[in-house]
């Protein structure tokens, strides 16, 4: 089944506003050049979009939902935390090639909760989830609820890319130790 004319027109509009976003940030770009770039009027746009921070907010979406293959990994039996590094560098490297969204990403307009986006899939789902496996593994600890532990590390997290996207230092051995010390504790090792 082909797609709705209204799909084809979403796709082109993230499409183009994906390549602007990247190319000069979100705050240098106006939907008339979305438009253009996707050989639409500013009128659809407007009709499928209520402004440019919600086609933003629509391309972060977009990426959440590419989650499939961490979900093959982890039907396939791969180590819980071995998949929870690949994520998160996955996700360090997207957010370094997407700076202007990821800041969006990364410090959602809606406050926390332990319960994420209904109806839609989400980075914090897909790390909950990793988690629930972990402790199934017993590579994780049991004793806490596996959403409150996604939260914590998915703040530590936010926080260090925000750091590192003003300018900071953070790659890849940052992400294993950010990780590490989540996983296992700020205490003294016995």
């Amino acid at each position: 089944m082909s797609p709705s004319r209204t799909e084809r027109s979403r796709s082109l509009i993230l499409d183009a506003a994906d390549a602007l976003f990247r190319a000069r940030g979100i705050t240098a770009v106006s939907v008339e050049e979305i438009a253009q770039a996707a050989g639409l009027t500013r009128k659809t746009v407007y009709n499928l979009f209520a402004a440019k921070e919600a086609i933003a907010l629509a391309l972060v979406a977009r990426v959440e939902a590419g989650d499939a293959g961490y979900r093959a990994r982890m039907a396939a039996g791969d180590d819980a935390r071995t998949l929870l590094e690949t994520v998160f560098l996955d996700s360090a490297g997207w957010c370094l090639a997407n700076p202007a969204l990821a800041r969006i990403a990364l410090a959602p307009p809606t406050p926390p909760s332990l319960e994420p986006p209904e109806g839609r899939p989400s980075f914090q789902r897909l790390v909950t989830d990793i988690l629930r496996l972990g402790q199934a593994e017993g590579t994780i600890r049991r004793d806490e609820d596996a959403a409150f532990m996604a939260l914590v590390l998915l703040g530590a997290y936010a926080q260090a890319m925000l750091a590192m996207l003003g300018g900071g230092r953070f790659g890849a051995a940052d992400i294993s130790h950010l990780l590490r010390l989540v996983v296992e504790g700020i205490g003294e090792r016995p």
